[in-house]
């Protein structure tokens, strides 16, 4: 049993052992509201944990998986219902608030600002189910597995579509002029996703 899993466990019982489970995931939890919905994400944040506290005796390991995918497939719901109830569409790969302020992370904050249109074009171009799967595991560092859990989806399905959409951004992306001029663009390389 994970970290997560105790803390939950025991937070069935003694609503302080919640807490933990709060200050580990809130920061990537708002970071993946905050891409798609905006300013708002504070406010949907707050509902997660609402619905994750009111939920955290109907959490099973065999069937949900782990906390933090579970957590997400609750952020991914409160996202969609924000969406449908203001007719507005997510933003993939919007920077989130805060950073490091190092001339390294400038720089690198410039090279994506470069790419950054390009990027969001070629995301545009996939299939939404292949794109959900791909930003939950570029952006939000899900293992396919918890991102596959947060969609609903098989794991094998989620691997299958990663695969796809991987695919897809190389084909994409291999025109991009900053592209050409680095050479070919390297395999996405995505946290817990074989190659």
């Amino acid at each position: 049993m994970s970290t997560d899993e105790e803390a939950l466990s025991r937070a069935r019982h003694d609503p302080a052992a919640f807490e933990p489970l709060v200050d580990r995931h809130s920061a990537a939890l708002h970071a993946y509201l905050f891409r798609r919905c905006g300013p708002v994400a504070d406010d949907l944040l707050s509902e997660v944990w609402l619905t994750a506290y009111a939920r955290r005796a109907d959490f099973r390991v065999v069937e949900t998986g782990t906390v933090r995918g579970w957590l997400f497939g609750i952020a991914r719901n409160h996202a969609l219902a924000h969406w449908r109830r203001n007719a507005s569409a997510p933003t993939p790969g919007s920077p989130a608030p805060g950073g490091d302020d190092t001339w390294d992370a400038v720089d690198a904050r410039l090279d994506a600002a470069r790419l950054r249109p390009a990027l969001r074009a070629a995301l545009r171009e996939l299939p939404p189910v292949e794109r959900e799967v791909l930003v939950l595991t570029a952006w939000e560092q899900l293992t396919p597995a918890e991102a596959a859990q947060t969609v609903g989806i098989g794991a094998a399905t989620a691997r299958s579509r990663l695969h796809r959409a991987r695919a897809r951004m190389r084909d994409l992306m291999a025109d991009h002029p900053a592209d050409r001029r680095a050479g070919p663009p390297p395999p996405l390389v995505l946290k817990g996703a074989q190659t």
